[in-house]
């Protein structure tokens, strides 16, 4: 009796064992997530990323399958997915050069940066890998080389993913310098991958009569950047095996099917093109156009809630991106605090708006990038490209308030900007239109009449006409004090004048 008792739990218990065991081998495999990596590298993917990343990993991720198919593209945006990806401690991170219907089956410049950030790199047949070296458009609109400092940067970059991953280190660096020559070489029946110099070195290491170095074939020659096939990639050792499909990629990392698929949403695709160069500079324009209406009508209407959209648009989108802080926020406000002091307080267009419109333009372009100071070419180029778009949004936001200013009477829709409303009668009777007192037509005379702006009319001031003080608006551009002013139109008490 005692031995069957032990033999049945025995048996409960190699059962429960072996459940438990079986329960932890299925633990073990975890939750796969696919984040697709498709397209231009930009700012808004980078985003993306980042936001789908974290997600995975609150819901328990195991492993994070990076679906890479690029030609490349912006090498702050790649270094910033990379250190991401470098910085998940809980889960495995995969690339994946996959190939299908759509596809372009490349992970190409910024692409080869981000899969050496990943753990294990899988390629599906008929894909490639590599031409790492970063690149600047010039001035004809071709891309070209840059300087040896950002090269040697991204070349090291490289090199490090490479190390902290156990991918090939050499295989690296000849996927960004053109200067490094990569062969296969078999050294004491072990195949190896040596750059020139090393080869040589062991060449020289060797001496006559010791065994020298075989050398097979050149992986990359001199003067050309290193690509490989996903063939050639899983021979070399950089891609751990070859997946052409999930499943089968599912299953040589051992997770869990089915995996969790991530896909950019209508609010990424909204991201991607207010943080474009066009809608950057109509949303500038926009906006300072508006900032100029509100200014020039009573109380705070609809023009001021559109600048208001439009500039917490352009600075909310590069906060998204990680590239808007207290600082750009606080430049902005002073420069539109002194831009209104100058309109409304001090004569003519002077420091204050000059610093005003800088502050304005230095903020804008410190929102479009997370350095101040340029480091690297691509930086530079980064740059160049973002005082452009602010530059011609400024310069055309100026046209634009000039025209408005010049044309803005004539047009039949600013009618409604401006109060046309006459008094007709007061609490002691009617009042003629030109005879606010009862003493006749007072104002009607000066129609026509050439005058000096007493103080800046902006649009309101005073004006002097044949040595009396009358109180006038500007119509059109704002007057400076001392210019020549004409009485244009007399309207009751009201008198229009403009510049002569």
């Amino acid at each position: 009796m005692k031995i069957r008792c032990l033999c049945l739990c025995g048996l409960c218990l190699g059962g429960a064992l072996f459940a438990q065991a079986g329960a932890g081998a299925e633990s073990s495999r975890g939750t796969a997530w696919i984040i697709p990596i498709q397209g231009d590298i930009e700012p808004s993917l980078t985003a993306f990323v980042r936001r789908e990343g974290r997600k995975a990993l609150d819901q328990g991720a195991k492993f994070l399958i990076f679906e890479i198919d690029t030609f490349g593209g912006r090498v702050d945006s790649a270094l910033q997915i990379t250190s991401f990806i470098t910085s998940v401690k809980d889960a495995r991170t995969v690339a994946w050069v996959n190939s299908g219907e759509g596809s372009m089956g490349v992970s190409w410049s910024a692409g080869a940066l981000i899969a050496m950030a990943c753990q294990d790199i899988y390629m599906a047949a008929g894909t490639s890998l590599g031409a790492a070296a970063p690149v600047t458009v010039g001035a004809d609109g071709q891309a070209e080389g840059t300087g040896e400092k950002t090269v040697s940067a991204v070349r090291a970059q490289m090199a490090a993913l490479a190390e902290r991953n156990n991918h090939p280190v050499e295989i690296a660096r000849a996927m960004v310098d053109y200067d490094v020559e990569l062969w296969e070489a078999v050294i004491d029946g072990e195949t190896r991958i040596l750059t020139q110099q090393e080869l040589e070195r062991l060449e020289q290491e060797a001496g006559p009569e010791g065994p020298k170095p075989e050398r097979r074939s050149v992986i990359s020659p001199a003067g050309k950047l290193l690509s490989l096939t996903s063939g050639e990639a899983l021979r070399y050792g950089l891609a751990r095996g070859l997946a052409d499909d999930r499943d089968s990629l599912l299953a040589a990392i051992g997770a869990a099917a089915p995996a969790v698929e991530s896909a950019p949403g209508a609010a990424d695709g909204i991201v991607s093109l207010l943080t474009s160069a066009p809608a950057q500079v109509l949303l500038i324009i926009l906006g300072l156009v508006m900032i100029f209406l509100e200014i020039n009508t009573p109380g705070f209407g609809i023009f001021g809630v559109v600048a208001i959209i439009a500039f917490v648009t352009v600075f909310g989108a590069g906060a998204m991106l990680g590239k808007v802080e207290s600082a750009e926020i606080v430049l902005f406000l002073i420069g539109l605090g002194l831009l209104v002091v100058e309109i409304f307080i001090t004569p003519g267009f002077g420091v204050l708006g000059i610093s005003g419109f800088l502050l304005i333009g230095v903020s804008l372009l410190l929102s479009m990038q997370d350095f101040v100071i340029p480091r690297f070419d691509w930086e530079w180029a980064l740059l160049g490209r973002n005082a452009v778009v602010v530059f011609v949004a400024l310069i055309a936001a100026i046209c634009g308030i000039a025209a408005i200013a010049l044309l803005g009477p004539k047009v039949r829709l600013f009618n409604r900007l401006t109060l046309t409303t006459q008094i007709t009668g007061t609490a002691g009777g009617p009042v003629s239109p030109g005879d606010p007192d009862g003493k006749g037509n007072a104002y009607e005379p000066l129609l026509g009449k050439i005058g000096v702006a007493a103080t800046p009319l902006h649009p309101v001031g005073r004006v002097e006409i044949e040595g009396e003080i009358y109180e006038a608006q500007a119509e059109g551009l704002f007057v400076e004090r001392g210019r020549g002013v004409k009485v244009t139109r007399v309207r009751g008490n009201n008198i229009t004048v403009r510049l002569v």
